[in-house]
């Protein structure tokens, strides 16, 4: 299994001013090859619907490649490199050479994606000249543990040809027998951080065994109240919404930032400030993502079902209305923006590769399911319960149950991965939809008897709150 391991590290006064330089250095090497490309782009090209007003007739110019850019290095490095935009001389020398090769390989990736499309065929938007901000990283290959390469470990130092040592805060060791494959140093908001990442072998692979009702746990993603998941076993866990919490601090800062003059100190003490916060809530969100894999994964579950939800089209904007004349009619985006954002900071997708990846680790699986009609239907019966997003309990009193939406939609995510749930069919708009299935006695009581336990909690608390 490959990894990666994050540490901090204290460089001196004179190592942060060498690193910046890098940085500065590399950032410029990027938006020069991107840019190359990109003449080489509109220079060679035309549209098949229409004629050019302007023609070339210059020689058509070779086309950039990978090996082709990072060619120039030698030349470069032999003088300094005059930045008109900036006024600068730049040293490509004082960089290693194996950090700017890896940025000739990020460019060929990044210009692929947009022009021809990734395996799968789907294209990448354009790639964007990177400004100091956006520009953070320095990537070092040829990474060995022990031996002196181009960066190597040796207890709380890392050692590299160009800085020397580097002090690093070894919070926990390197594993034995795990492969050093590349090492990264990347600059936040409150320091320099270094990323490992290792090939551990000993790490076995997961292995998926039969889904059975016993061994599989559905989750159904709540973005209602303080709840972030619903289980099929019963349980609620909690959300963090670290976004909302800091929402008024942030546009305090945000706003000074944006009132302050360009270019002044205190534009650069607030921008900051800012990247503080945010570095802040995206800690909350990380540690908040993790601990809620864990809790999910220590339910002992060897496959997990979770839904396969459309995070891009929950977000999009609502269509624009507009009546005869042109007037722009109201479309409920201004309630809609609410609950994007409340989407943005639950981060579903990010939880579900973190729980991936935990899963895998403890030997269980997850699997994605498609969550149509799930929180509609009635998990132990072929019938419609919840019509509305407003219906948030179902009353059954034949069985004197009450039945949690979220909850029984866990379940029937469940159903749906262990290909018992039924596909609902819509007959007709009078007659609603049609469901037929047939449920076995062991799993209708084993599905009853998770909201008879929740029943008697809920009675047991309340009785407690009375008796206090």
């Amino acid at each position: 299994m490959i990894y990666v391991y994050q540490y901090r590290l204290y460089p001196t006064p004179s190592q942060t001013l060498e690193l910046n330089d890098w940085l500065r250095v590399c950032q410029y090497w990027y938006n020069r090859q991107l840019g190359e490309r990109f003449d080489w782009w509109d220079m060679n090209r035309c549209y098949i619907d229409r004629c050019p007003l302007i023609s070339s007739v210059a020689d058509l110019k070779v086309k950039p490649t990978q090996y082709g850019q990072q060619g120039q290095l030698p030349g470069l490095k032999k003088d300094y490199q005059f930045v008109r935009s900036s006024s600068e001389l730049l040293d490509f020398s004082r960089v290693p050479a194996n950090t700017l090769q890896a940025i000739c390989k990020q460019v060929e990736t990044s210009f692929k994606r947009f022009t021809a499309g990734d395996k799968n065929g789907k294209r990448s938007g354009k790639p964007r000249f990177k400004n100091r901000a956006r520009f953070r990283t320095l990537n070092f290959t040829g990474s060995q543990k022990g031996k002196f390469s181009s960066i190597g470990y040796f207890g709380a130092f890392v050692i590299t040809k160009k800085l020397g040592e580097l002090k690093v805060r070894m919070h926990r060791p390197l594993p034995d027998g795990a492969t050093l494959k590349t090492s990264s140093v990347t600059k936040k908001a409150d320091g320099w951080y270094l990323n490992v990442t290792l090939d551990d072998p000993s790490v076995p692979e997961p292995v998926t065994e039969v889904s059975t009702w016993d061994n599989s746990l559905g989750i159904d993603a709540v973005l209602k109240g303080d709840d972030y998941l619903a289980l099929s076993t019963g349980d609620k866990l909690p959300s963090l919404k670290p976004l909302r919490k800091s929402t008024e601090s942030l546009t305090k800062v945000s706003q000074a930032k944006s009132s302050a003059k360009r270019g002044s100190r205190k534009r650069r003490k607030l921008a900051r400030r800012e990247a503080g916060i945010h570095q802040k809530i995206a800690r909350q969100r990380k540690q908040h993502r993790y601990e809620t894999a864990h809790s999910v994964v220590n339910t002992g579950a060897k496959n997990i079902f979770v839904e396969k939800l459309n995070l891009a089209g929950l977000k999009k904007r609502n269509k624009v209305k507009q009546d005869d004349t042109g007037k722009f009619l109201p479309n409920g985006q201004a309630s809609k923006s609410g609950l994007n954002k409340s989407w943005s900071d639950a981060a579903f997708g990010m939880f579900l590769d973190t729980l991936s990846v935990v899963a895998s680790k403890a030997g269980a699986s997850v699997h994605k399911v498609n969550p149509a009609y799930t929180s509609k239907v009635l998990c132990y019966r072929n019938i419609v319960a919840f019509d509305s997003l407003s219906a948030r309990e179902y009353r059954d009193t034949e069985l004197g149950l009450t039945v949690d939406r979220d909850i029984n939609a866990a379940l029937n995510i469940k159903q749906r991965g262990l290909q018992v749930f039924p596909v609902p069919k819509k007959a007709s708009k009078r007659k609603g939809i049609k469901i037929v299935r047939d449920l076995e006695r062991s799993t209708v009581t084993a599905m009853v008897d998770v909201f008879r336990r929740i029943d008697q909690a809920h009675t047991t608390a309340s009785v407690y709150c009375v008796v206090t």
